[in-house]
């Protein structure tokens, strides 16, 4: 068959002026090239309307126009961020009242307690799984327990039991605990636990403990959250909902509270809704960004939290 084809004859070709096409990119789109010294939002503001900026810079806009509105936003936040050292920030948005509530899932909740009573977190588990003694530390669990007993009503969720034990113990690097800073200015904070994934879950007294019960509370109360990022009025501007560094358990926790508080009524069809990560997951793309929200309203903001939450902190600042 090959010896019937003769070439094509490229002469043929139909074209048209490039006048006459539509383009994706013109030089109003071009970034700014801000001075030496110049300020952050100089160089905010030289940014290049472009992919990942223009989605940062309309989640930013989304969060100051929530709260000018009154609306929450609420940060779902993985353990990495704690790790590499970004709990300050949370702590910072929270007293500055621009973060409304935070939902945990188990291991950024120890993490948590870790930094705030012994100002160090994260085992080397290629090593400690190797001997038996990963996750194996005595402290921690207790803590929890600890925290779970003194609970002063059965209808404490665990975010706030631990909330209120860190408050209490006061322990020496208090003021870096997301949990603390959350009940220290009276903001719902909720833990999601799946049990057998988080170290605690192998001790026993975790084991007896109520903290499955607390757990599911604090379902309950993210639920109610998620129902009360509806707009304040009638085509006003919903609350913003941040999912920080988790690639399942929260996305999957956010598409139920979804679900729960359309049934009973809520409008979240305004919501506006961002993936904080260093690479794409499913989960998120789907549970968070996509099937939750119309089209428009999910964002992605790929990079390091080491560099994105400093970028977002700030910007924040400069624009609220």
């Amino acid at each position: 068959m090959s010896g019937d084809y003769l070439p094509v004859d490229l002469t043929r070709l139909k074209t048209y002026s490039i006048r006459h096409r539509p383009h994706k990119f013109d030089v109003s789109g071009l970034a700014g090239l801000p001075a030496a010294g110049a300020s952050f939002r100089e160089w905010w503001d030289a940014l290049p309307p472009q992919l990942g900026a223009a989605s940062l810079k309309a989640v930013a806009q989304a969060v100051v126009r929530a709260r000018r509105a009154g609306r929450p936003v609420v940060l779902a936040m993985g353990a990495h961020l704690v790790k590499v050292g970004c709990s300050p920030i949370i702590c910072d948005l929270i007293r500055r009242r621009i973060v409304t509530a935070v939902a945990l899932n188990g291991a950024t909740a120890i993490h948590d307690v870790e930094i705030a009573t012994v100002g160090q977190t994260s085992e080397e588990v290629a090593d400690t799984i190797r001997d038996g003694s990963f996750g194996m530390v005595e402290e921690t669990p207790a803590f929890f327990a600890e925290a779970l007993a003194q609970a002063r009503s059965p209808d404490l969720g665990l975010g706030a039991a631990l909330g209120d034990h860190l408050l209490a113990t006061r322990p020496p690097q208090l003021q870096h605990s997301i949990l603390a800073a959350a009940r220290e200015a009276r903001i719902p904070a909720t833990v999601h636990v799946a049990i057998g994934t988080d170290t605690i879950h192998m001790h026993p007294q975790i084991a007896a403990s109520d903290l499955p019960r607390r757990s599911a509370l604090d379902f309950q109360l993210i639920c109610s959250v998620a129902a009360d990022l509806a707009p304040a009025a009638a085509g006003g501007p919903a609350g913003v909902w941040c999912n920080v560094g988790s690639a399942v358990l929260l996305p999957e926790v956010f598409l139920k509270a979804v679900a729960v508080a359309r049934n009973l009524g809520s409008n979240l069809d305004n919501l506006v809704t961002a993936n904080f990560d260093m690479i794409r997951h499913y989960r998120p793309g789907e549970n968070v960004i996509g099937r939750p929200v119309k089209k428009g309203n999910g964002h992605q903001i790929t990079g390091h939290h080491e560099i994105m939450l400093p970028l977002f902190r700030q910007a924040l600042l400069e624009l609220m």
